[in-house]
């Protein structure tokens, strides 16, 4: 079966990935999703090492490898390195998250590849950098949540640093790597030049920190926990009505005034207390206290009706499943569906953007390991005796 695009937007590049765990699968996948030819290259089945987030069959890799192919090649066998040359030398870009040194090791870095195919985009995803004192680290989501100072500011005070309930790091590094690599093609067209670029777990999080990182750098402000609530526009957070919790967020004195007459509090407006964002800072505790004691009186529905109806964002807070349950979202029509030849009809989010003219959708469920290794080499110049004597002394 040849390449089935996902979308016209990309199908005219391919990609070959080199990745395993995340990162690198999860920039890869925004590729396939528009239509790119993505063939991810694996270690054959004997050789493999713990790469398949919780196995093939499991929905982890399901939802992470669709709109893919796969080939296996042995790496540690000199024609593998071969093979994997070849397909490189017709590919328009290479995305890997090996240890930085790997690459040089196995002869397929940036410099190299890129004598035969100048105009290669070469993509590289790590947990620290390419270089520097941590670049030989193993890198993984948390430690990078730590040190690039995401724990810090999450979470209650009185409960110590928390992590983000999703691996946040790898899937922003992904997807940093993947708008890299977008860029890097736009330039191409003007250069006709490929170049390398590098992103790392470490540096798509100091990025995230976003404000909290020029609280520092400009004011000189260390910001600390402030748990469901946000650190510097009050009130906005997580507070209970009668049946349960919601989010309310007011911003700016107009909306604060229309929150107090909604509220039934209009004196609040004067309090000195709370009539400006810096007293609503310091007596946030009160302020807080008082919301959710009005709150009380009715259900959320109630709320969230003539909250949202006088302009004062708010929302409810859904479980996963409650989440597909919201009507706005089964109108986004956001899940999509495809057949897995192996494990039949699937259910999977699909792009959170739409191109109205070249849409993306899912084509093809997550191949097995090697699925498509004979098929990819023949589209190499292969021939059935070359590929059983590739396939006898273990190549693929």
């Amino acid at each position: 079966m040849p390449h089935m695009p996902a979308s016209s937007a990309l199908q005219r590049f391919r990609v070959v990935d080199l990745t395993q765990v995340r990162a690198g699968p999860t920039a890869c996948r925004q590729l396939a999703d528009w239509g790119a030819d993505v063939i991810q290259v694996q270690m054959p089945e004997h050789m493999r090492g713990d790469d398949t987030l919780g196995g093939q069959e499991g929905s982890d890799y399901q939802y992470t490898h669709r709109n893919k192919r796969s080939i296996t090649l042995n790496l540690k066998e000199d024609e593998g390195i071969r093979v994997l040359k070849r397909l490189i030398a017709g590919a328009d870009v290479v995305v890997e998250n090996f240890r930085p040194d790997v690459k040089f090791r196995l002869g397929i870095d940036y410099d190299s590849l890129s004598v035969d195919n100048p105009g290669l985009v070469y993509a590289s995803i790590s947990g620290f950098g390419q270089t520097g004192p941590l670049a030989a680290r193993p890198g993984f989501d948390q430690i990078a949540q730590g040190m690039g100072g995401l724990m810090s500011v999450t979470g209650m005070a009185e409960q110590g640093p928390m992590r983000v309930g999703i691996p946040i790091a790898d899937l922003c590094a992904g997807i940093f790597a993947a708008q890299g690599i977008l860029v890097a093609l736009l330039e191409r067209e003007a250069s006709g030049k490929g170049q390398w670029l590098h992103t790392s777990l470490l540096e798509s999080m100091v990025y995230m920190m976003d404000f909290q990182t020029s609280r520092w750098l400009i004011d000189g402000e260390v910001a600390t926990q402030a748990g469901n609530f946000h650190p510097t526009s009050i009130p906005t957070g997580v507070y209970k009505a009668r049946d349960g919790y919601m989010n309310i967020a007011v911003f700016g004195s107009k909306i604060w005034e229309r929150f107090c007459d909604i509220l039934g509090a209009p004196e609040w407006v004067s309090d000195e207390r709370y009539h400006d964002k810096r007293g609503r800072s310091v007596n946030r505790d009160s302020l807080n206290a008082e919301i959710n004691r009005r709150l009380a009186a009715q259900d959320r529905a109630y709320w969230i009706e003539r909250l949202n109806a006088g302009g004062v964002a708010c929302g409810h807070i859904n479980s996963v499943k409650e989440v597909f349950e919201e009507p706005q979202i089964q109108h986004l029509a956001m899940v999509k569906d495809v057949v897995s030849q192996h494990l039949g009809a699937q259910r999977l989010v699909g792009q959170p953007m739409q191109l109205e003219r070249t849409p993306s959708s899912i084509t093809r469920a997550a191949p097995r390991r090697g699925e498509h290794s004979e098929e990819i080499l023949a589209e190499l110049g292969w021939g059935a005796e070359d590929l059983a004597r590739m396939k006898s002394t273990g190549v693929y």
